[in-house]
């Protein structure tokens, strides 16, 4: 008897997972990637692939469920009964391997539930209440709440519940409690949603790519640059008193975060082009802090890749990486080639742009305070990279003369060959060290280094800086030298009055120009345009800067 029963289990949980939904949109077509309750919920899931497939593919994961237990009852023993029915829900959430390959399903497996329940009234396992309790908390809850998974959550509470006054053995108890769990620990994303205000309720129009022709949909992935940066999302808020009591160590807060799959934590809303269509933008993240950019490149790759996965998913048609991920990945071609079906972008293209169209107006206002710019040294940092040789090139005639700070200083004796020939008047000087910069009336700074490199020490009274790097390259006790100004570069205020349920660190209603940049592309549908690898021809940056003047995209300066 204990064989058998053992046997039934496991055909169950086989039955529970065997893909008949997966194969039948599959064979229509359907990419099920993009398709699932999980991260859509079911009108979107109706929108995608029709009434038709979508009751079809409903009726085979209630016919899972309901087969499983049906099963089973032939054994003439409750407790198994009962059991065949939690292993065929979890086999539906957590299939072999082997059966879907990448691509496991993301569904909540409601219908594999409501076969379960039915089958178990029918069979006589449980009482009729008992298999009905949980079809009515769940309806109450998904009725009052709006999230769907909390009222999943809430069905298997109320069925677990159900199940203890009821004389069955403990191991029908046990395993109902054990399914709670695991189900709780299958949906923490959509937990951790509800903490942050990002989880669709039921019945909310969730955008989607081609849903609607004048709305757009775009992803960008973020990164906190500081531990106070991972406190600040509140999913992880509770961390931080733990952390300060010496209860948990900020290793194990890093350990935790270097573990995690990208998730959705924000949105941008409210923005309008000038030509009336709506850009909405998922915000995506997997907290790996600066120094793992650096120590683990090929973590943030493998992070950068899922989180284009998870855009394309939720419905977004571009994805966008910002701060240190633009750099993984040869500057996003590895994860471009990894998800060839959304367009992805470094932001390079309109980062040099909002540069292009800056600096003009910073050497103006520079001259305009009496300040002969022929006479003017300036200093460009992180001269070895495209912006900051970009900025060098831009000013070398316009100024007496140009420190380029870089850590390649055969590489910068290239750049600055390059320059002379074209600036034969400007003096050119290349040099590694930080100490030279106590020259300049100007500098301009574009570095990757995830820490401030220019401190107190390296600058005079009354110098000007503009800082394009992120995170900032200059230190916030520089502002404290009299006469200082630091501009900050590369920050865009995108038209419509945006609004954000997460602090990007740029100012009320402004983004940095990469995330931008991917705006841009959702909205002008000029996907050839994205940036990927080192190079950034200049037509894009002319096209992104024309194209944001045209669609009211506004460089803050």
């Amino acid at each position: 008897m204990l064989f058998l029963s053992a046997l039934l289990l496991v055909v169950a949980f086989l039955v529970g997972s065997v893909p008949l939904g997966h194969a039948v949109l599959s064979r229509a077509g359907v990419n099920t990637r993009v398709t699932n309750a999980h991260n859509l919920g079911v009108e979107n899931v109706l929108y995608r692939v029709g009434p038709g497939l979508a009751t079809l593919t409903a009726t085979l994961d209630a016919v899972k469920g309901f087969l499983a237990v049906l099963m089973a009852s032939s054994l003439g023993v409750p407790e198994v009964t009962v059991l065949a029915g939690l292993a065929a829900y979890l086999g539906h959430l957590n299939p072999p391997r082997a059966l879907y390959g990448q691509t496991p399903p993301r569904g909540r497996g409601n219908l594999v539930l409501l076969g379960v329940m039915a089958a178990l009234a029918v069979t006589g396992a449980a009482p009729l209440w008992v298999a009905a309790l949980p079809v009515v908390v769940y309806a109450g809850v998904a009725g009052f709440w709006g999230y769907v998974g909390a009222a999943t959550l809430a069905g298997l509470l109320a069925f677990a519940l159900a199940l203890a006054t009821l004389p069955l053995g403990p191991a029908a108890k046990l395993g109902a409690l054990a399914l709670l769990v695991a189900a709780t620990w299958r949906f923490k994303e959509n937990l951790g949603r509800m903490l942050d205000g990002t989880e669709p309720r039921l019945g909310e129009a969730v955008p989607l790519a081609g849903r609607r022709s004048d709305e757009v949909v775009a992803a960008f992935m973020i990164h906190p640059m500081t531990l106070e940066n991972f406190w600040s999302a509140r999913r992880f808020a509770w961390l931080r008193p733990l952390v300060e009591k010496g209860l948990i160590s900020e290793a194990g807060v890093r350990q935790m975060a270097e573990s995690l799959r990208p998730m959705k934590v924000g949105e941008l809303q409210g923005i309008r082009t000038t030509d009336g269509k709506s850009v909405r933008c998922y915000l995506l993240s997997s907290p790996l802090l600066p120094d793992v950019f650096r120590d683990n490149p090929d973590l943030a790759t493998r992070r950068a890749i899922e989180g284009a996965r998870l855009a394309q998913e939720l419905g977004a048609e571009v994805f966008g990486l910002g701060a240190f991920w633009s750099v993984v990945g040869n500057k996003g071609v590895d994860v471009q080639a990894a998800v060839p079906d959304i367009t992805i972008t470094n932001g390079g293209a309109y980062t040099s742009g909002t540069i292009k169209a800056a600096i003009p107006g910073i050497l103006e206002h520079f001259a305009a305070e009496g300040r002969d710019l022929k006479q003017a040294t300036a200093a460009v940092v992180g001269a070895n990279g495209v912006v900051a040789f970009g900025i060098a090139r831009t000013i070398a005639p316009q100024v007496g003369k140009v420190i380029m700070v870089g850590r390649d200083l055969e590489r910068l004796d290239r750049s600055a060959a390059t320059l002379r020939r074209a600036s034969k008047d400007t003096e050119i000087v290349t040099i590694t060290s930080y100490d030279t910069l106590k020259e300049a009336d100007l500098i301009f700074t574009a570095t990757s280094d995830p820490n401030p490199v220019i401190f107190p020490q390296h600058v005079k009274s009354g110098a000007w800086i503009f800082d394009e790097g992120r995170p900032a390259d200059v230190d916030e006790s520089v502002a404290a030298i009299p006469g200082v100004r630091v501009i900050p570069g590369g920050v865009v205020r995108p038209p419509g009055g945006m609004t954000s349920n997460i602090d990007l660190q740029f100012g009320e209603g402004q983004v940095p120009a990469c995330l931008a940049e991917t705006l841009i592309i959702a909205a002008t549908g000029e996907h050839w345009r994205k940036s990927l690898g080192p190079q950034t021809l200049t037509e894009n940056i002319n096209f992104f800067v024309d194209q944001a003047a045209k669609l009211g995209f506004e460089v803050v300066d």
